[in-house]
């Protein structure tokens, strides 16, 4: 019940932001920087995975409440297997983009040498829908819990205008 009380554009803000350092951890992985930091590799090869999709899984919650309520009664289905469409073909746009900067640094199976570079590039990309959240309308601004309380409101101001 927590994220109902969020702004949606607080919720999206702040899972970007930390996705960022999360993302980095990688960055110490090739540089071996966390064995300095006497931190094991298999710690950072399975924290940062699970905790990124959590933080992808909470920043795609909010699209799916403003989906919701655009969304009119009776294509709740389609709409959904619409952003689903769009969330996978992304995916899939994103992971021919990675491959594309992989050869641009000169990733091979055999050179390492600019993978770190090539991971910092990469993670400072994922900060860029941040420049974006201000084209939410004034819906990005509310909670779940605004939004239920402006329809119930607009809802009895109808009910008020039809007596």
């Amino acid at each position: 019940s927590f994220f109902k009380t969020v702004a949606i554009k607080d919720i999206l803000f702040w899972s970007a932001l930390a996705s960022f350092p999360l993302g980095m951890i990688p960055v110490l992985l090739t540089t071996h920087y966390n064995q300095v930091l006497g931190i094991p590799d298999t710690a950072l090869i399975y924290g940062d995975d699970v905790v990124l999709a959590m933080l992808g899984e909470i920043a795609f919650l909010p699209c799916l409440v403003l989906a919701a309520r655009i969304c009119p009664p009776g294509v709740e289905a389609v709409l959904f297997a619409t952003l689903m469409s769009i969330f996978n073909g992304a995916s899939t746009v994103g992971t021919e983009i990675g491959a594309g900067l992989t050869k641009a640094f000169g990733v091979t199976e055999n050179d390492f040498t600019n993978l770190t570079w090539l991971l910092i590039f990469c993670n400072i990309t994922s900060l860029y829908p941040l420049a974006f959240l201000n084209f939410l309308d004034k819906v990005g601004n509310l909670s779940e819990e605004d939004m239920d309380l402006m329809d119930l409101v607009s809802k009895h101001a109808e009910d008020s205008a039809s007596s």
